[in-house]
């Protein structure tokens, strides 16, 4: 019996190649067995609602697009309740998500890992409800992501990121936080933090721990106290440069669940996406959620 999948695309991602490939990804698709229907986004959200409505429909589920369509089709798959392997041909500017599994950039490679790949369950983030898929951040430079004009993106990548965050320096400020987690408090002036399940945050690998693990029902957390002066700033690079464990300045830890505290509103980025400006938020670990397929991990 000939099973059904269904291929979601942002015809916008990037800068856009998928359009020039997307044929011959339904080739491969239909040519290992698959009746194929396409369905290409039309606005935010609207994968979210797709997915939730016919993920019980379909064999098999391969998006196309950034971090942010991957969370969008993460999403409305968790919600529909379908337990549907999804395939992922990663088409954004830095694709962490896919970096961190192994999945190729080129959309080719990555479709055959879509229909021949083995399916690796991996954690999923809960965000006061909201899904997200490797991490959720506040502070200095997380809102480069969404900030950063796409023309850019497309013109200069990575680099792209780096300069807008050059143009938010003269506005860093510090958020006074508490972090509660298991039956311990962390307080203080706080200028960034980071919850992720990945290898690469930004397109950086320094960002998380050499032990960082997908699947183990853990978040990596990373914090950063507020450097009053050059010397304490040079103090806390050196600490991180080092991962220094003792740090004054940054805090790595695990966790599977974490409160958190703000005396204002402060923005959140949560897979590259804005994730709004709540005081308070929990977050929570959904223990190998997601069922993803890969070359092996």
């Amino acid at each position: 019996m000939t099973q059904k999948l269904l291929f979601i695309i942002n015809p916008n991602a990037g800068k856009g190649e998928i359009r020039e490939t997307a044929l011959d990804c339904i080739d491969l698709f239909v040519k290992a067995g698959y009746d194929v229907t396409v369905y290409t986004t039309q606005a935010q959200q609207d994968a979210t609602r797709f997915v939730r409505e016919r993920a019980a429909s379909f064999d098999r589920i391969v998006c196309s697009g950034g971090d942010g369509t991957l969370n969008e089709v993460v999403s409305g798959l968790l919600a529909s309740g379908a337990k549907t392997p999804l395939g992922y041909i990663p088409a954004g500017t830095v694709n962490d998500f896919a970096s961190s599994l192994g999945i190729p950039k080129a959309p080719l490679e990555a479709a055959e890992l879509a229909v021949n790949g083995q399916p690796y369950s991996v954690d999923i983030g809960r965000f006061s409800g909201r899904c997200f898929c490797y991490i959720a951040a506040f502070g200095a430079f997380t809102d480069v992501s969404y900030t950063t004009p796409q023309a850019n993106k497309n013109l200069l990548g990575r680099t792209a990121y780096i300069l807008e965050a050059i143009k938010t320096l003269p506005g860093i400020k510090p958020y006074h936080i508490r972090i509660e987690v298991e039956e311990q408090q962390i307080e203080g002036d706080f200028i960034y933090g980071m919850i992720s399940n990945a290898t690469s945050v930004g397109g950086f690998k320094d960002l998380t721990p050499a032990d960082a693990q997908m699947d183990d029902g853990v978040f990596e957390v990373l914090l950063l106290r507020q450097p009053k002066n050059p010397i304490e700033w040079q103090i806390a690079l050196n600490d991180f440069i080092q991962r220094k464990e003792d740090s004054n300045f940054w805090h790595r830890f695990k966790a599977s669940r974490l409160r958190i505290v703000c005396e204002e509103e402060m923005s959140w980025t949560l897979d590259g996406e804005f994730g709004g400006k709540p005081k308070e938020v929990e977050i929570s670990n959904e223990y190998r959620a997601l069922h993803i397929l890969v070359g092996g991990v």
